[in-house]
């Protein structure tokens, strides 16, 4: 695997919006020109069970699967998911999970995907504007003002 391959694991339950959050993240790396894979994999998500989504991106990239041990970032949006997917991170790896949002309100809960992915903005060397592009693009706009709300709050957070 080249170095300069960086390794991103969102998972949480059906419903809360992991593909869609690991759709945004593929964007903008995409745009920045890199290339990109991502990977799913659906559980019980329609019933609320486990999701999760990997994304590599960088130079090259040849698999899009994340390997045990080899993510540099894994963002959970349900707690229950900590534990369940924490062999993925890397010893220096980040978790971001909803813990790093406590003390901020959201306007809905169903932008804690979008929250979170401002939380992980930070991590990454793509400009605020190239999220705001993402996430307009994948959103409805009369859900745009909520999430880009939202990703300020874990932006700031």
């Amino acid at each position: 695997m080249s170095s300069n391959v960086r390794n991103i694991v969102i998972a949480g339950l059906g419903g809360q919006g992991v593909l869609k959050a690991s759709d945004i993240v593929a964007d903008v790396a995409f745009a920045a020109g890199l290339d990109v894979k991502k990977s799913e994999i659906h559980g019980m998500s329609q019933r609320g069970g486990s999701v999760s989504s990997d994304v590599r991106f960088g130079s090259r990239v040849f698999s899009p699967m994340v390997p045990d041990g080899e993510a540099d970032f894994l963002v959970v949006l349900d707690p229950t998911q900590i534990e369940v997917n924490r062999a993925v991170l890397k010893p220096a790896g980040i978790l971001i999970d909803p813990s790093l949002l406590a003390g901020h309100k959201l306007k809905s809960d169903k932008s804690i995907n979008v929250a979170l992915l401002g939380v992980l903005s930070r991590h990454l060397d793509f400009p605020e504007s190239a999220w705001l592009t993402a996430i307009t693009g994948h959103l409805a706009p009369k859900l745009h003002s909520m999430n880009f709300a939202a990703f300020e709050t874990g932006r700031n957070a």
